[in-house]
């Protein structure tokens, strides 16, 4: 983890994997509020996903999910009995973390990017940034951008595939992806 001003760079190599239970998969933390708060305790946490297997989701009772496939052919998810294929990376997809949700592999294993919320404390959106522009941070927010293709430039920053920027300060940043770049931006602000 490295600060620079108004950024705080959180890079991928410095990710350690933590094996699921059910060893369908590996789980890398980028970042999470408050910082080492356990599943129990967070407001905000993101990470990503390899999903090497078939298999059900943990249950988040009062969380609230976003997925994103970022590499591979896809999943078939069955929340609550209705399946969502998600088959189209950069394409998030939102449901409640307390559903039962199981997850059937397209076509081999999967990437996949992942932001919870608690809910009542935290509401959060996930943009897909392809082109090179402005990003605001509002004031009360905070931004987390993660470069999920390619790579990019933010205010200066080089980010390098799967490294991320926390962005706690207002204003604006100046991004640029660059190589195919595909950035999330996850905005999240207090629950309303």
């Amino acid at each position: 983890m490295t600060t620079s001003g108004r950024i705080q760079l959180l890079r991928a190599d410095e990710r350690p994997a933590t094996p699921w239970l059910n060893g369908g998969g590996v789980t890398r933390e980028v970042a999470g509020f408050p910082a080492g708060a356990g599943l129990d305790g967070f407001d905000w946490r993101v990470s990503l996903a390899d999903v090497a297997s078939a298999g059900p989701f943990s249950r988040f009772p009062g969380i609230d999910r976003v997925i994103t496939l970022v590499e591979g052919a896809g999943m078939a998810l069955t929340v609550d009995g209705g399946e969502q294929v998600i088959d189209a990376p950069f394409r998030p997809f939102a449901f409640a973390g307390d559903a039962t949700t199981d997850c059937r592999l397209l076509g081999g294993p999967v990437v996949d990017f992942n932001v919870m919320t608690r809910r009542g404390r935290v509401e959060a959106t996930v943009d897909l940034l392809g082109a090179p522009g402005p990003l605001a941070v509002p004031p009360a927010a905070t931004v987390l951008l993660v470069c999920l293709a390619g790579s990019a430039t933010l205010d200066g920053t080089e980010l390098a595939r799967f490294d991320a920027a926390l962005l706690a300060a207002p204003g604006p940043y100046r991004l640029l992806p660059s190589d195919g770049g595909v950035c999330a931006a996850v905005t999240f602000h207090p629950a309303r």
